[in-house]
This record gives C-alpha cells, sequence and structure tokens, in this order.
C-alpha cells in the first residue's frame, strides 16, 4: 500500500465526490515566484485555483482522457481500448470532429490515480439520470468504463454552421458517473429541465444536454428581418424531454491566471462577430433562395 500526504495536506480539500471520483483542490499556489505571485495570489481569491481528480479503484475500471494521468498506485493496468485496426481508425476519424482524442486509454485494477492538475472547475455527473449526454467539444476529463462512447451528428447541418458547436459531439449513455472540465463552477450551471418543450439559448452556452433533445438553430423570430431588427439574429433551439445544462456566459478561458488575456478578449471578440456577420450573410441569402424556390 502506498501511503500519500495528499489528503491530510492543509492546503488540498476535497470539494466534491460522486461514487469514487472525488474532486481535491488548491487553496492557494504555493510554488510562485517573487514576479508572479502578486496574480497568484488574486487569482486565489477570486477561485482561479488548481483543482485534481482522483480515482478510487476497487476492481473497477475507468476511461481517462488521454495524457490525464499524474500518478497511479496499487495493482492498475492500462489497455489502449482500441479493439481492432476498424475500431481505431474509427476513434481518430472521431477525434478529427470532436475535438476530443481519439483513443483514450482505460485503467482497471485496485488503486488509486491522480491526474493532472488544471484551472477548470470538474464537474461530476452521474450519466443514468440524464439517460444519454450529449457533451460540448473539450469537456470530458474521466468516466466509468462501464458508459459506452459514441460520436453523434447533428440533426440538420444549420446547427453546426450557426449554432457554434460543431457538427459532431461526444455522448455517452449507461449507467455510471462522468467527470467534465468546465469552465465556470457547479454553482453557476443551470439546469434545464424540458418536459416536451422548447428552450432557445442565445449563444453556445450551453455545455451537455439530453440525448433526447433535438438541436437545431433557427431564427430568433418569424422572418430573419424581424430577428435581425431585436438584435438576436439566430439562437440555438432544443425540442423535446430532457436536461440541459447551461452556462451564464459563453467560453472565454485562459489557463494560466498569471498570464494576461486583453488581446485574447478582444481577438475572440473581433473572431465572434465575424463568425456572427458571416452567419447572417448566409442567413439572409438563403431566406432570399427561398423565396424564389
Amino acid at each position: 500500500m502506498v501511503n500519500s500526504s495528499i489528503l491530510n495536506n492543509s492546503n488540498i480539500k476535497e470539494i466534491a465526490a460522486l461514487g469514487n471520483f472525488h474532486v481535491l483542490e488548491h487553496q492557494k499556489d504555493l510554488s510562485v515566484s517573487a514576479g508572479n505571485a502578486l496574480d497568484y495570489y488574486f487569482a486565489s481569491k477570486m477561485n482561479v485555483r488548481k483543482r485534481q481528480l482522483m480515482l478510487d479503484f476497487n476492481d473497477s475500471s475507468y476511461i481517462v482522457q488521454a495524457g490525464a494521468m499524474q500518478w497511479m498506485s496499487g495493482m492498475v493496468e492500462t489497455k489502449s481500448n482500441v479493439k481492432g485496426v476498424g475500431d481505431f481508425l474509427g476513434k481518430m476519424a472521431g477525434s478529427m470532429v470532436t475535438k476530443e482524442s481519439g483513443v483514450k486509454p482505460m485503467y482497471y485494477g485496485t488503486g488509486k490515480m491522480m491526474l493532472e492538475p488544471t484551472y477548470k472547475h470538474i464537474i461530476l455527473l452521474n450519466v443514468a439520470e440524464w439517460g444519454s449526454i450529449v457533451l460540448d467539444d473539450g469537456l470530458f476529463l474521466a468516466c466509468e468504463g462501464s458508459l459506452n462512447q459514441q460520436v453523434v451528428a447533428r440533426t440538420n447541418i444549420s446547427s453546426a454552421v450557426f449554432g457554434g458547436e460543431g457538427l459532431f459531439n461526444l455522448a455517452l449513455s449507461g449507467n455510471g458517473i462522468v467527470a467534465l472540465e468546465s469552465y465556470v463552477p457547479r454553482e453557476e450551471l443551470i439546469e434545464v429541465i424540458l418536459e416536451n418543450d422548447v428552450m432557445k439559448i442565445d449563444g453556445n452556452m450551453a455545455i451537455a444536454w439530453s440525448g433526447s433533445l433535438n438541436f437545431t438553430v433557427e431564427k430568433s423570430g418569424k422572418s430573419l428581418v424581424g430577428s435581425m431588427a431585436s438584435g438576436e439574429g439566430l439562437v440555438n433551439v432544443y425540442r423535446g424531454t430532457g436536461k440541459i445544462l447551461m452556462a451564464p456566459t459563453a467560453a472565454n478561458f485562459t489557463a494560466n491566471p498569471a498570464a494576461s488575456d486583453s488581446n485574447t478578449g478582444e481577438s475572440q471578440s473581433k473572431a465572434t462577430s465575424s463568425v456572427e456577420a458571416a452567419g447572417k450573410a448566409i442567413g439572409a441569402l438563403s431566406d432570399v433562395l427561398d423565396i424564389f424556390s
């Protein structure tokens, strides 16, 4: 048995747990220099802290994002989770369209594993409560090996072109727990439950939603002119029965709290404006073509 001081460290606190998933948070960044100590001090005051996911193995298995493992102890073994050449090619093709690693290793046995630290927030969800869950790009961190993974496509191309969500996403189903890396804390996430209803969101702020929901991108009003006049333009629309996990703002995340993100924010703002302008122009052209069709 390997003894570790990780849980007896006054600077490390367990802030969430579900099943054998434990989220640990470093209260302060202690390994700093005189040049960036001030930035890290105020970062910790604003809840910008390093967090790590620890997994307990009790003859269990977990699928982990490639390269995320920091250390493991006990009788824990790993396998590639690839069943053959065809499966490997399929996983690589999926990684090209979902921004997720194609081959996620599976670890199994008895012991413990610690994943690499991140400044993002780690969210734990029970997939069984969702039926199946569709994840926004780049959120997957780890899940129980009992869960099924597949790449799902949008119901129409408009959701990929205008929705900012991509044409393909990773979907999980089954009975088990998944850990997500979120740019906002769990306390800020809004959980919406739909019962044969409709939810419209201005922007790609939904980070996860039930696989039972139908996702499209539509005009906010009855006509494109009316939508443009309202200032909303195109909105993401979710129909059916299921749940949506929504962030209060769109992603604008900087990994290093000591790095200035002013230029990044300005560039992202310009890029977003350009995409929105292109989307509106294409939407206008589509309406014109509909008139003459």
